[in-house]
């Protein structure tokens, strides 16, 4: 049987419902869509037409400044350094530093490590990275002989472990590289494993006896032009009270024009003079092969078998370099003030009781240096607290736990640990934490 189509008939002046429903649904959507369409290109043309406006605005004027909403995309970072310490202001430079909330990176001497040690510790402490700066700044011994600026750069390393428990592998030589270093000083030290890091601002603080305190502050806020990252050169050993009077006023600089505050890492892409063509030691004897051998290629392995450590906590993270954590067999420990500090905990040291408190969230945490225990609500775990030179460490598993959180995951690559820690554990990540039978 052949369907026909139903013919409606309408009335005049009747229009039937059949025929308004073809009438939108064809003609009338068309249109709709088609305005639509127009005020996309419309919208979109306009935002490119500001864009290209602002930009040519830009180009007009000769200014290498970006527009506003690229400012906030591009970083800007400052390092304070400090050479030659500590001294008799170090203590200054920490309080203001503690008051401003900045960390900064403190290039220190070994010899003057070894008369303030309690310094050296309270650098570590309140989060500030330490760099060898040799032992004991003497030009014509260092510049002289690579053999004796290496010694005294593992004398200085040893000095700081016995103080802190860690080596840094960052250096900075006594009055910059530049006419001290040849390209024998950069290559031995980066195959040993260390970075070199000059700076690129001078405080001019050590030009000549007293400068004075307007001086320095003029001095340590001539940022070369385009440059996003500032080391600023200071000093916080000998008699330097000037630079303790313009630090305030550096530290305000640049937190008012939009820098923020970091301290040196030996990951960091180095800032290094380039090599004095008339060097006073350019005619200097380098080492032989049997030697770099045996002293320069084998240290490198104190760094390059340690990876990073990232800890993931909830949304918020924290990355350890080498130097900073240890590995002692299947336990990975962490200094506990600088851990809780990077996750906005708190810690304080009694040196009566040579117990350290904790505080993260809701949670207080008891580290105790003489029994090994590591206490907080009730829950006690014997044999896990070190204490090494006024640094207390504590196994990272067990000190998560303690925070009221557990492990989830722990994964590694060529360059990282990656720890994940929330309130939960799968049985996926119970596999993978029994696999490396880590933390």
């Amino acid at each position: 049987m052949v369907q026909r189509p139903e013919l409606g008939i309408k009335e005049k002046g009747e229009i039937s419902v059949t025929s308004i429903h073809t009438f939108l649904s064809g003609q009338w959507s068309v249109i709709l869509v088609r305005i639509a369409i127009l005020l996309c290109a419309f919208a979109v043309y306009a935002a490119f037409s500001a864009y290209t406006g602002i930009a040519d605005a830009s180009s007009a004027s000769g200014s290498a400044e970006p527009s506003s909403a690229a400012k906030n995309t591009q970083d800007k970072v400052v390092y304070l350094s400090f050479d030659d310490g500590p001294g008799n202001h170090t203590r200054e430079v920490l309080d203001i530093l503690r008051k401003e909330q900045v960390t900064a990176t403190f290039f220190v001497l070994g010899e003057q490590a070894e008369r303030y040690p309690e310094l050296i510790r309270s650098m570590v402490e309140d989060g500030h990275a330490l760099g060898n700066h040799t032992f004991n700044h003497q030009y014509e011994q260092l510049y002289s002989d690579f053999k004796v600026f290496w010694k005294q750069i593992k004398q200085t390393e040893d000095v700081l472990e016995r103080i802190t428990g860690f080596r840094p592998n960052l250096v900075r030589a006594p009055g910059g590289t530049y006419g001290h270093f040849d390209q024998s000083y950069f290559d031995m030290l980066q195959l040993g494993g260390y970075t070199v890091m000059d700076w690129n601002v001078d405080s001019g603080d050590s030009k000549r006896k007293g400068v004075p305190a307007k001086e320095i502050l003029s001095n340590s806020t001539k940022v070369p032009a385009g440059a996003r990252s500032v080391i600023v050169l200071m000093h916080d050993g000998g008699a330097h009270a000037e630079t303790v009077k313009a630090l305030p006023g550096i530290i305000k600089y640049y937190r008012d024009h939009g820098y923020r505050f970091d301290t040196i890492k030996s990951t960091d892409q180095p800032v290094q003079f380039r090599v004095h063509p008339d060097g006073k030691y350019k005619f200097r004897k380098a080492p032989g092969k049997a030697w770099i051998a045996e002293h320069v290629e084998t240290n490198a392995t104190l760094w390059l078998a340690t990876k990073k450590l990232k800890v993931e906590v909830g949304l918020a993270a924290a990355t350890l370099q080498p130097g900073e954590f240890r590995m002692e067999g299947q336990r990975i420990m962490v200094p506990l003030r600088t851990f809780m500090k990077k996750f906005g905990g708190s810690t304080r040291w009694d040196p009566e009781t040579r117990i350290a408190k904790a505080v993260w969230k809701e949670r207080t945490i008891h580290a105790d240096g003489v029994s090994g225990t590591l206490t907080s609500t009730g829950v006690i775990e014997t044999g896990a607290v070190q204490s090494q030179g006024g640094t207390t460490w504590v196994p990272l598993r067990e000190l998560l736990e303690q925070m009221g959180l557990r492990v989830n995951s722990l994964t590694s690559n060529e360059a990282e640990w990656t720890v994940k820690a929330g309130a939960s554990r799968s049985i996926s990540a119970m596999n993978s934490i029994f696999k490396y039978k880590m933390i």
